[in-house]
């Protein structure tokens, strides 16, 4: 059994209010979840409006498809329209 990891951390500019922000998290893991079926929190940066830390953890027999699939959500948060990628780090 292979356990791949996934820490992304985002910046929401236009977030004036833990509220702003909340509906842009909740609409991140809402749609990551059904998409790519892992298990995804908030992290970090819990009081911050404009901060975001997402901890992903996704389970597979083949370290390669774990690693692709964690890159492959890296990628699309990378593109997000609101959310503006800083960094992450992928673990399998």
């Amino acid at each position: 059994m292979i356990v791949g990891t996934l820490i992304v951390r985002l910046l929401l500019r236009e977030a004036r209010t833990l509220k702003d922000k909340r509906q842009v998290v909740r609409s991140i893991i809402d749609r990551l979840r059904a998409e790519y079926n892992l298990s995804i929190t908030e992290t970090a940066e819990l009081d911050n409006p404009r901060q975001v830390e997402l901890g992903m953890a996704m389970v597979g027999w083949d370290a390669k498809a774990v690693r692709d699939k964690l890159q492959t959500i890296a990628d699309a948060l990378r593109r997000h329209p609101i959310a503006e990628f800083v960094k992450a780090e992928l673990s399998v």
